[in-house]
């Protein structure tokens, strides 16, 4: 029996699995507020008390960087020690990997199903494959073919810095600068850099904000799930001209982290924004920017797109590192 959780800022997700049955088919799962409790422990023995179940093994995808087995959070006071966990569940082989490295484990295992093409290519069977994940912020990572399966390297490559590659893209740059310093991809290419690039338009006066626009921007939680909706009704210029600044900053860092991993088995888009704009994607912000580099634009021309549609890639993904553990595991009793 192995445990799976998917930990993030606003929802806890764990499922336990079996490796008869998969990382498709959970046995058991449950959703939890994160926010409503103090720690993951608790909700991990509030879990296991409902099911009744005892679990050999656990990996768990969190939202946040890992260092020497412990994670802060990313937008929750928590800190998750695998040392803490394994008293709980008293079992010994309890791991933490970040939440975009348990994307990764997901994609040699998604369906076809989980998947939306975007753009067909000549896909390399054993190429290095590049992941790319848009959602509150920007995660980068790849994997590599080791010659018996692929293993995911993770990355903190949204935090690079900003490389205009248009004169539009430019201004906006220095446009961020003097307000924030460093100007990462992530401060442009994720949800909270939407409002970012809102603002530079805005203020710069490309596109007029309409009053009706300004009142319901200023009282919203979130501004961003707003902009994209305009755009796509065709509501508002300025919303039609922040999402294809933005399509045009993902194109062209996903084609450069094709470039950096010479990934011929694919570029991959996660998180939560990609499988909501689908058909913005296939159009021409987004494509030329990813094709557009120059000596390599052949090269590029050549890699396919998928987004990840599987809204439990990371779930899934944290069951997939815990069974290939568990398999090995396995294997090596039987050597002994």
């Amino acid at each position: 029996m192995l445990l799976a959780g998917d930990i993030g800022g606003t929802k806890t997700v764990l499922a336990l699995f079996t490796a008869a049955d998969g990382p498709h088919k959970p046995i058991s799962e449950a959703r939890f507020n994160s926010g409503k409790y103090q720690k993951l422990a608790i909700i991990v023995e509030e879990f296991l008390s409902q099911t009744g179940e005892r679990p050999v093994i656990a990996t768990f995808g969190v939202a946040g960087p890992v260092d020497d087995e412990i994670v802060r959070v990313t937008n929750l006071p928590w800190l998750v020690d695998a040392k803490e966990l394994r008293r709980v569940l008293q079992i010994d082989d309890v791991y933490l990997i970040n939440d975009l490295e348990a994307i990764a484990y997901s994609i040699p295992a998604l369906d076809r199903d989980d998947l939306e093409i975007i753009k067909k290519g000549d896909r390399q069977s054993d190429g290095p494959i590049a992941v790319i994940a848009p959602g509150t912020g920007l995660g980068e990572a790849f994997l590599f073919w080791d010659g018996n399966r692929y293993r995911p390297i993770p990355s903190e490559g949204g935090h690079t810095d900003f490389a205009p590659a248009t004169p539009l893209e430019l201004e906006l740059l220095k446009y961020l600068q003097p307000r924030l310093g460093h100007v990462s991809y992530e401060r442009v290419c994720s949800g909270l850099g939407v409002p970012n690039i809102y603002d530079f338009i805005r203020d710069t006066k490309i596109c007029e904000e309409p009053s009706w626009l300004r009142g319901e921007l200023e009282v919203a939680a979130d501004p961003t799930p707003i902009i994209f909706r305009y755009a796509r009704e065709g509501k508002a210029e300025i919303c039609e001209a922040t999402v294809s600044l933005f399509l045009s900053i993902l194109g062209s860092e996903a084609g450069n982290l094709v470039l950096q991993v010479l990934a011929t088995g694919g570029v991959y888009l996660g998180g939560g924004i990609p499988p909501r704009i689908v058909p913005e994607l296939r159009g021409e912000p987004f494509l030329k920017a990813f094709t557009g580099k120059g000596r390599f634009t052949d090269f590029l021309m050549n890699v396919p797109v998928d987004v990840i549609m599987n809204s439990k890639a990371a779930l899934f993904g944290a069951a997939n590192h815990g069974l290939i553990i568990l398999s090995k595991n396995e294997s090596l009793r039987h050597e002994t």
